[in-house]
């Protein structure tokens, strides 16, 4: 293995290793909603109202956090503060919980339903009038509710709080709330997020494009002709994709807010889309995952090993996780082929995320939930060996 590259080594120890695993109990029989991996940690949320937070080098759990009164569905870590955490959930309030504490720093209500979605925006530099401006000049959190609208607040100071973090801050009396964004007249189900811009995924059948600068809605793209369930930003294309539970997927010009290509080829809801430098995914409730061209709109791949509707995959560009019906697969993105099964005959896999070496899946078993974790880096000395 000494004449490889790194990336060939990287590779060659997901494809061809047998990893350490390790099998975590976690929110007892409880779905898992959300699953995230951030500087050492394993994340999850469930529809139990509980997060859990477990060390990823030993599978010990640091923190339970809890205070929602609601199932969890949607998380987000901060990039520049890795001890924040940021939830939404069913009780329309988010949250913001100090990972090194296990503590919730404050609770922000506003929302009149579920909130379904969220995304941090942290600074870049963005063309101002002609000149290199950095925006924002902090972090902002961009969320999205089953009331149909958006809100977008500044990321609070952990030294901002009163003392009393249990008690609700309203939008008039919150100094962090900065817009409500109105203008779906359904559920906003998905949204992706690219400097200055936020893009919302409604059941209203349309996408919106959103300056944040302004508050102002610079597009709203129309085509698809029921609920739209997923959306994501081609970054190095001006592009966005959309998802929709007409079975089609469509790139969007961000230039010209009109459909570039219509995705054909799913039967049924398109609910996950993602997209890397080569590859435009995209997942569905017809038990496929297809991969496609991002300039061209062709499809590339059609990957159909699974017999139910696809609940999550997670991809780069190397390979795609795939997880359904008590199966975990991973693909070869070049070729479209399966590499291996790295679950299967089980009830159900919720959720899988991975962060370089490390790889978890929350899965279902005779009605309990897991959180399997291989690490690809380490051998393991036997088929099935978990961590010490």
């Amino acid at each position: 293995m000494s004449n490889i590259s790194r990336d060939e080594e990287y590779m060659y120890n997901w494809t061809h290793s047998n990893p350490q695993r390790l099998t975590i109990p976690a929110h007892g029989s409880n779905v898992v909603t959300a699953l995230l991996i951030s500087h050492g940690r394993i994340i999850s949320a469930s529809d139990d109202r509980e997060m859990h937070v477990y060390s990823s080098t030993t599978g010990k759990l640091i923190h339970k956090l809890t205070g929602h009164e609601g199932g969890i569905w949607t998380l987000a870590v901060s990039p520049s503060l890795p001890d924040v955490l940021v939830s939404g959930a069913t009780d329309s309030t988010i949250r913001f919980w100090d990972l090194a504490t296990g503590k919730c720093t404050h609770i922000f209500g506003g929302h009149g339903e579920t909130v379904r979605c969220l995304k941090i925006v942290t600074p870049s530099w963005i063309d101002i009038n002609g000149e290199k401006q950095k925006w924002p000049k902090r972090s902002l959190v961009v969320t999205g509710s089953r009331d149909h609208t958006l809100r977008v607040w500044k990321l609070p100071r952990g030294d901002s709080t009163d003392g009393t973090p249990s008690e609700l801050l309203e939008p008039e009396n919150n100094p962090n709330h900065i817009y409500e964004l109105k203008g779906h007249t359904d559920v906003v189900r998905d949204l992706a997020v690219y400097k200055n811009l936020a893009v919302s995924a409604s059941y209203d059948t349309t996408v919106k494009v959103w300056n944040l600068m302004t508050a102002e809605c610079k597009w709203t793209l129309e085509g698809h002709t029921r609920k739209v369930y997923s959306v994501a930003i081609d970054q190095e294309r001006n592009q966005v994709v959309s998802g929709s539970m007409d079975g089609t997927a469509r790139i969007w010009s961000l230039e010209t807010g009109q459909t570039l290509y219509t995705l054909t080829g799913h039967l049924y809801l398109v609910n996950l889309t993602a997209v890397s430098a080569s590859n435009i995914v995209t997942a569905a409730s017809d038990a496929t995952v297809r991969v496609w061209n991002p300039s061209t709109g062709a499809l590339k791949h059609r990957l159909g090993a699974h017999t139910g509707a696809v609940t999550c995959f997670q991809h780069d560009e190397r390979k795609i996780l795939t997880g359904s019906d008590g199966k975990l697969i991973m693909w070869d993105i070049k070729t479209g082929k399966v590499v291996k099964e790295m679950i299967k005959d089980i009830t159900g896999v919720w959720q899988v995320a991975y962060e370089g070496d490390l790889c978890v899946a929350a899965a279902s078993v005779e009605e309990m939930t897991y959180l399997e974790v291989w690490n690809f880096a380490e051998e393991a000395e036997s088929e099935g060996e978990i961590w010490k």
